[in-house]
């Protein structure tokens, strides 16, 4: 995991992509708790769609390379949690500098 998170910040350098991943994570993760809490399945898989639409307009327009997903989709997803937990806590702009630096 380690290994790849690595990879995967680096895949995730400017702010505004990741900006647009926890918009992508957000807004799917209220869509999915608002299919359970109001037992509108339909809304799920839309949820789910628009988490990934939104990362990969960042990844074509923003930061210009591929979607990390489409090579390695559970690490992808693993990691865009843990890149959302760190965003929340205002920790990943340190850590995007940590791992730069220690590629130098």
């Amino acid at each position: 995991m380690q290994q790849f998170w690595e990879f995967y910040v680096t895949q995730h350098s400017k702010v505004p992509t990741r900006w647009w991943h926890f918009a992508g994570t957000a807004s799917g993760l209220l869509l999915i708790l608002a299919a359970l809490a109001s037992a509108t399945w339909w809304i799920a898989p839309i949820g789910i769609a628009l988490g990934y639409l939104l990362a990969w307009y960042s990844h074509f327009f923003i930061e210009g390379n591929t979607p990390a997903s489409f090579g390695h989709p559970f690490w992808s997803f693993a990691c865009d949690w843990c890149m959302f937990a760190l965003m929340l806590s205002g920790r990943m702009d340190a850590e995007v500098r940590r791992i730069q630096k220690s590629q130098q």
